[in-house]
């Protein structure tokens, strides 16, 4: 005669393991957040297409109110981003220039400017004002007196400074939000006919272990610029390409 107390354990068995493989999934997760560094680490580790496909996931979470097309028309390719798993280093703040020396053809022209006036050869994505702050801080380097680095955020400078700053002078690197950016690519002031690569601000994360594309408030805006026409028709274009990385 069986057991009926030994039947219901071995019934319950595979469903404590499932969810200690579950709880094992979670752990990994988290363990790529240096809440120390203010990183997640696992950007760094994805090449191409397992950053498209990242961004697949996030866009399908965040945009269940978007119909197929909508979504498909927002999405990107591995073919547009560029693989920057070969930098080893931890992306911080203070690694920035360094890595966009890396990344670039000659990293000279990282402080030159082209002659066209709100032109500028990089633009830096990110999340919020008070990042994009810090990150101009960071690439001050590439700042000279002919070659501006131009804060293209709401924090510091209203629409109509911008559009006058951009009117006025030589930028060689903008710093900006994706909603502020495409405001100025619309009016006009922010020129895109000498851009060469756009840089996501991707591995950062804030106290709360989140980053740009954690959030649908900023990721859908995030998505939408990477997204625009202009780009998209660029990202593998042979003759004037346009290098999409993610930090």
């Amino acid at each position: 005669m069986s057991n009926p107390k030994k039947r219901a354990a071995e019934d319950a068995a595979p469903e404590k393991k499932k969810k200690n493989k579950k709880r094992k999934g979670n752990f990994q997760e988290d363990d790529a957040l240096d809440s120390e560094l203010g990183l997640n680490t696992s950007v760094g580790r994805m090449d191409s297409q397992l950053l498209a496909d990242h961004v697949a996931q996030k866009l399908s979470r965040f945009g269940s109110d978007l119909s197929t097309v909508e979504l498909a028309d927002i999405t990107l390719s591995a073919t547009a981003i560029q693989d920057t798993t070969s930098w080893q280093e931890p992306r911080t703040l203070e690694k920035l220039p360094d890595f966009l020396e890396k990344f670039a053809d000659d990293a000279k022209d990282l402080t030159k400017t082209p002659a066209k006036k709100g032109s500028p050869h990089t633009l830096i994505v990110a999340g919020a004002g008070l990042r994009a702050a810090d990150i101009v801080r960071a690439v001050r380097k590439f700042s000279t007196k002919d070659s501006l680095i131009a804060k293209l955020f709401a924090k510091h400078m209203k629409v109509e400074e911008q559009v006058t700053l951009l009117n006025n002078k030589k930028i060689g690197i903008g710093v900006g939000t994706p909603a502020r950016l495409m405001e100025l690519i619309e009016n006009g002031s922010l020129s895109l006919g000498n851009l060469r690569r756009l840089v996501v601000d991707a591995s950062h994360i804030d106290q709360k272990k989140r980053g740009v594309m954690d959030m649908k408030d900023t990721m859908m805006p995030l998505a939408r610029f990477l997204a625009r026409k202009e780009f998209m028709e660029r990202y593998a274009d042979e003759k004037k390409p346009l290098a999409l990385l993610f930090y």
